[in-house]
């Protein structure tokens, strides 16, 4: 049983050691005996620093499940685990979607299920039935660096975004050879550290739990998530693997979660070195163990097992709760269809990185690039046009995927797909000898001859801790090329490839035009590309406050106070950007909005118009404000959306239910409370109030 609850990294298993495995990757067949046969350990995870192949796939996989079923006495198979978080990122040659801020930016939950469709196919294919996806912490801070790897700031656009992704992931039948467990992270309140650094401290109020942090794993469990990973940080002084408040009384009593808690990387040893509440491994195990936690991801040190047994012996670990756990990690493995099937016929999947998979992410990518800015309508670019594309993003394919990709950092050009495309590479496709590029140092010898300036700058690859910064402004070196550019007296469009939005403030001003792609992934390029040249009419929108100065970060959902500015006037918010915010190529007017209140909350109507000449997408937001309330009330939130495509000269009368219940707030005694009164409801420019 404990052997069950055990999760080990395949580099316990390899020749070499942790960290530096023997190339090519070459299984230790002495390990291999101990740790599935004699520990019965139930779990394995990971990759061994680099994407395999599926030939390599599948030699790991069927090596594993043959010993576990054949050898060990149970017989029962391995629950192998991978982080694919943007597409199969770990099997070469696998469809790589945008990270999920860049998913969120299309607000197309359509897109979101096929996204987790294709992720499980494709998974499945390398025979690895477990993604460590979605990310449902809230990205509300964006020095964080693992913003990229949310839905965003706002708590329902990150909810239906999740719920779509996960619905498509796993679907109705967990054991079709199409489908994956999800596992939804990192519970509970991991994205908000006071200094904005990975795996440090948070102050989480329990109101402001409830509210912003809760709700994407409620969703998400509602949905059949089948499998969550903890938080490796704290809150409010208690590590979260040891917090039984949390995992036990919040996951399992009041949110109804039935399925399996693991850890992250080795977040039981760090309860002695990193957060000093434990003396020992033993005492950290007992501490997470009786807090709630099912599958400790260890995942290097194969002791774990011995020490639990020894803990369960000793009575500091009941045995009620092994078999908790226990029962559960076999229920997802049956789920999965693993005790029929501990791997399907690799040969069945024939669509795996293929033309229809790829037209997805395309299609996503697409819907996921930002027009923020775009003056005197500089923008499209014509086939006529001479353009200057300059910058350190143009020539990376890297930098369009980032972390997760191929390796953990996602940095080795060793790893990325063939034939993928840097912007570079898809701009000279499209404009053939109208594109000119510059050595670095020479730009500014080539602007005479351009008709418009193509400036791509952004941020190098990085996830978790190795993405910290200690300043959100756009680094110093790219300031000074755009500048450069800039005074060339030419029109410059700033091309944004970025996993944060890193300030500006100093250049937008100077921009005719500003593009932002949230790692957009292997089809950026295109997707980039297309939206510069008009091919394609940008749709996407903000999913974040896109900041305007390093030291000034707050969300849409702001309070009255957050308006006071240093003349005590109300004029204390000014983000860059706001979130939602987005352009296209044609316009959109909103008219004839009403409110009409029902028995359990309000119809909200308003008629939407392409008042352009082309067709274009657009996401209706509604908004709500709160305009009297108990406890401070926010600006505005998010209460519904939808994105539709629309004609020029075309007409649509959309319709949206608010109950009470989306209007709901955690109030004082820190329970979800509906207040009668006066609510604003906010559709494009359409204003009107109503009593409920």
């Amino acid at each position: 049983k404990v052997g069950e609850m055990t999760q080990l990294s395949i580099d316990v298993l390899s020749v070499g050691t942790p960290y530096n495995l023997k190339e090519p990757h070459t299984f230790d067949p002495a390990k291999l005996e101990n740790v599935l046969v004699n520990l019965k350990v139930g779990s394995i995870l990971n990759v061994g620093g680099h994407a395999f192949t599926i030939e390599e796939w599948k030699k790991v996989i069927t090596t594993i499940q043959d010993i576990a079923t054949k050898k060990k006495s149970s017989g029962i198979p391995v629950l192998y685990g991978i982080d694919a978080i943007h597409g199969t990122n770990y099997t070469m040659g696998g469809t790589l979607f945008p990270q999920q801020l860049g998913q969120a930016s299309t607000w197309n939950l359509d897109l979101a299920k096929s996204c987790g469709e294709v992720t499980a196919y494709e998974t499945r294919a390398s025979g690895i039935p477990w993604s460590f996806s979605p990310v449902l912490d809230i990205g509300r801070d964006p020095r964080w660096p693992r913003l990229w790897e949310t839905y965003g700031e706002d708590v329902h656009l990150a909810s239906e975004m999740g719920k779509a992704f996960i619905d498509g992931m796993q679907g109705d039948d967990m054991s079709a050879m199409n489908k994956i467990t999800s596992c939804m992270k990192h519970f509970l309140g991991y994205s908000v550290t006071l200094r904005g650094k990975d795996r440090t401290q948070a102050w989480v109020p329990e109101r402001q739990l409830r509210e912003y942090f809760m709700p994407t794993f409620q969703a998400a469990i509602d949905q059949g998530a089948a499998t969550i990973m903890i938080n490796s940080g704290e809150m409010n002084g208690v590590p979260v693997h040891t917090n039984e408040w949390v995992l036990t009384d919040l996951l399992r009593g009041e949110m109804g979660f039935e399925g399996l808690a693991v850890t992250d990387w080795e977040d039981i040893g760090y309860l002695v070195t990193r957060h000093k509440v434990a003396k020992d491994f033993k005492a950290a195990i007992v501490m997470a163990i009786n807090a709630g936690i099912d599958m400790a991801m260890v995942p290097m040190d194969i002791s774990f097992p011995t020490i639990l047994k020894e803990a369960v012996e000793e009575g500091k670990v009941p045995m009620s709760r092994i078999d908790e756990s226990v029962e559960r990690i076999l229920r997802v493995k049956e789920q999965l269809g693993l005790f029929e099937n501990p791997y399907h016929d690799f040969d069945q999947y024939v669509d795996f990185g293929g033309e229809k998979h790829r037209q997805l992410a395309l299609a996503t990518a697409e819907e996921s690039i930002i027009v923020a800015k775009n003056e005197n309508n500089v923008l499209p670019l014509s086939d006529d046009q001479k353009i200057l594309l300059v910058g350190p993003n143009a020539t990376s394919l890297n930098v369009l995927n980032g972390g997760w990709t191929g390796t953990w950092q996602g940095v080795d050009k060793k790893y990325n797909t063939p034939g993928k495309m840097t912007v570079l590479e898809a701009m000279k496709k499209k404009y053939g000898a109208n594109l000119m590029t510059a050595d670095k140092g020479m730009e500014a010898s080539k602007a005479d001859l351009a008709d418009v300036i193509v400036v791509c700058l952004g941020e190098t690859p990085y996830t978790e801790k190795p993405g910290d910064i200690n300043d959100l402004d756009l680094d110093d070196d790219q300031i000074a090329l755009f500048n450069e550019m800039e005074a060339t007296g030419k029109p410059v469009v700033l091309l944004l490839i970025e996993g944060r939005p890193r300030t500006i403030n100093s250049i937008v001003d100077n921009s005719d035009a500003v593009v932002i792609g949230f790692l957009p992934g292997n089809e950026g390029a295109e997707a980039i590309t297309n939206v510069l040249s008009g091919a394609v009419n940008p749709s996407g929108k903000l999913p974040v406050t896109y900041p305007r100065y390093s030291n000034d970060l707050l969300t849409y959902d702001y309070k009255g106070t957050d308006l006071i500015d240093t003349t005590f006037a109300l004029n204390g918010v000014r983000p860059q950007w706001e979130f939602g915010h987005g352009l296209s190529y044609t316009t959109f007017s909103y008219s004839g909005l009403t409110a009409t209140p029902t028995a359990n909350g309000m119809d909200v109507n308003v008629t939407v118009s392409n008042t352009g000449d082309r067709t274009g997408k657009e996401v209706v937001q509604v908004y709500v404000s709160d305009l009297i309330a108990t406890i401070t009330p926010s600006a505005k939130r998010l209460r519904a959306f939808e994105k539709i495509e629309l004609e020029p000269g075309e007409t649509k009368q959309m319709t949206y239910s608010i109950s009470k219940d989306d209007l709901r707030f955690v109030g004082r005694d820190n329970t979800w409370v509906f207040e009668p009164g006066d609510f604003l409801v906010a559709v494009g420019d359409q204003l009107v109030e109503i009593e409920l």
